[in-house]
């Protein structure tokens, strides 16, 4: 159960970034408001996961899963740049959190 909570607190990250973007620092109020309580849940779930799993195993996964994610939505749904160079290094980050989510013995 602690993996699906830092899943869904790492999915509520990308929707926190997205939000902030979007909010244009804060100066529109609907997706500031968004960003606020995205981020607000993604730290609750993150906590409550952080119970069973180790801490640096939990945050790195928390925040891979952040940067991944707001990688993807950034080129899919923004039109950012993809390049073989960004792939391979977001290819890397998942390989990492694979990793530790193997080693972490929970």
């Amino acid at each position: 159960m602690s993996w699906f909570l830092l899943l869904l607190a790492g999915l509520l990250e990308v929707a926190w970034a997205a939000g902030l973007k979007t909010s244009e620092g804060f100066t529109r109020l609907g997706p500031s408001v968004f960003t606020v309580v995205t981020a607000l849940g993604s730290f609750a779930l993150l906590a409550v996961a952080m119970r069973q799993l180790p801490l640096g195993t939990a945050y790195a996964v928390w925040t891979g899963i952040g940067a991944v994610g707001a990688f993807i939505f950034g080129v899919v749904m923004m039109g950012e740049a993809l390049s073989v160079a960004r792939v391979a290094s977001a290819a890397l980050i998942v390989v990492g959190l694979i990793g530790l989510k193997l080693s972490s013995g929970h």
